[in-house]
């Protein structure tokens, strides 16, 4: 992409009334922009690094049999009542509304509900299961205060899947494969070595449930981490108890904060036993589903990342999510510099590269390379008069202060080679 056919620009200060650092940089850098308190459009730059993200964890969701389908928003009141999670004292953060005719319905807040609705549809026999549905789409939820950026929004994008399984027994060999699952998405969105299996409350659906969290100075959630094991519990169910049941030992566990980027749940029979999910099996009994359910904050991953990986001078994306693997700027406006840097624009597209071309004529190198750091793009080549002299261009990592020169001819294999690896 030519940067000067973007039309977001980089800014220089953060708005005041943002004080979380991922919504200060993205903002800055021009992924997102803050339409009210915890509601962003996601803009261009930000959108290739959600789709990334979001294909990552398609592809591993279709690698363990899932089946992906678009749900709809706006929820029956009728069926969540079945539940009893339409009432406000159970779930207090519904957005709801009415149609013309003035029938209430809800705007999806989670849906446990209308998946297994829609399984009665489709399973009857022990034959037709284990099924594995699951959504990547936008959420909504009534926060009473949205906060920490793009952490905690009132609309969001999320993937679930949910699991519907014969017994508890089939649930729970699918269940533990989830977590190697689930390491694995968060290893390739850059966050490998830095998340802990943490044990938390099951809330309503179980005694215990699984979070995935990253550790952060600014994150929101407590845990006690056993670094050896790598294994932490949350501070919500930090007890003797928890922790022996846990295998832990309390003076080895040392108090962290850390942002969740993803939980699961065993469900059991909770959906399924209000909504009739039964089917029947080899003998013909009648029997009902057990179920799971599986969550990553799309966008909050999104967030937590940018948390992680900045420095003074912006953003530092992973490679994997980098909405560009190379950011090409031509130094001066010479016929020399500007065929190089054509040349070398147009032969890294021919290798699927992604780049983006600095080609901005109303700024001085100086502002591209602090937008260059700000955004954050892995790789900065830089043409010049002076590398030119030597038939070289410069190279410089994004987290690293100092550059390399590399002969022109071999920039290309290098790169491509990086991507290849990737």
């Amino acid at each position: 992409m030519l940067q000067s056919e973007f039309f977001t620009k980089t800014i220089k200060q953060a708005p005041k009334d943002e004080e979380s650092i991922n919504a200060q940089l993205l903002i800055r850098a021009g992924f997102i922009y803050k339409e009210m308190a915890g509601v962003y459009t996601i803009l261009p730059f930000g959108l290739k690094v959600l789709r990334k993200i979001e294909n990552i964890i398609r592809d591993a969701m279709d690698k363990i049999g899932g089946q992906e389908i678009y749900p709809a928003t706006l929820q029956n009141k009728a069926l969540w009542e079945k539940t009893n999670r339409w009432d406000d004292r159970v779930v207090d953060n519904w957005f709801k509304t009415k149609l013309k005719n003035g029938q209430e319905i809800g705007i999806g807040t989670t849906h446990e509900e209308p998946f297994t609705k829609l399984m009665t549809k489709y399973v009857s026999s022990y034959d037709d299961l284990p099924v594995y549905l699951y959504e990547i789409c936008p959420m909504f939820r009534n926060e009473k205060r949205a906060k920490s950026g793009i952490l905690r929004t009132r609309e969001y994008y999320w993937k679930a899947l949910y699991s519907f399984s014969k017994n508890e027994q089939e649930h729970n060999k699918f269940y533990e494969k989830m977590k190697g699952v689930y390491k694995n998405i968060f290893k390739q969105v850059g966050l490998r070595d830095k998340i802990y299996l943490t044990f938390a409350s099951g809330g309503s659906f179980s005694k215990y449930s699984h979070e995935f969290q990253t550790l952060c100075n600014r994150g929101e959630d407590i845990i006690y981490l056993d670094k050896e094991k790598k294994i932490a519990i949350n501070k919500e169910i930090y007890i003797d108890e928890a922790i022996k049941k846990l295998g832990l030992k309390k003076e080895n566990l040392v108090e962290e904060k850390a942002i969740e980027v993803g939980n699961i749940f065993s469900l059991g029979y909770k959906f399924s036993e209000p909504l009739g999910l039964k089917y029947k099996d080899k003998d013909g009994e009648e029997r009902f589903i057990y179920m799971g359910s599986y969550g990553i904050g799309i966008t909050r991953l999104m967030g937590a990342i940018v948390e992680i990986y900045n420095d003074k001078d912006g953003i530092i994306w992973p490679e994997n999510i980098a909405p560009f693997m190379i950011h090409l700027i031509p130094v001066e406006k010479t016929k020399s510099v500007q065929r190089v840097a054509d040349k070398l624009y147009q032969d890294l597209q021919k290798q699927n590269l992604e780049v983006l071309y600095d080609d901005r004529t109303t700024k001085m190198i100086g502002e591209k390379f602090v937008d260059c750091d700000l955004i954050g793009i892995p790789w900065r080549v830089v043409v010049s008069k002076k590398t030119l002299k030597q038939d070289r261009v410069e190279l410089k990592r994004r987290n690293k202060k100092q550059p390399r020169l590399l002969e022109i001819k071999k920039i290309l294999p290098f790169l491509y080679e990086r991507k290849r690896r990737k």
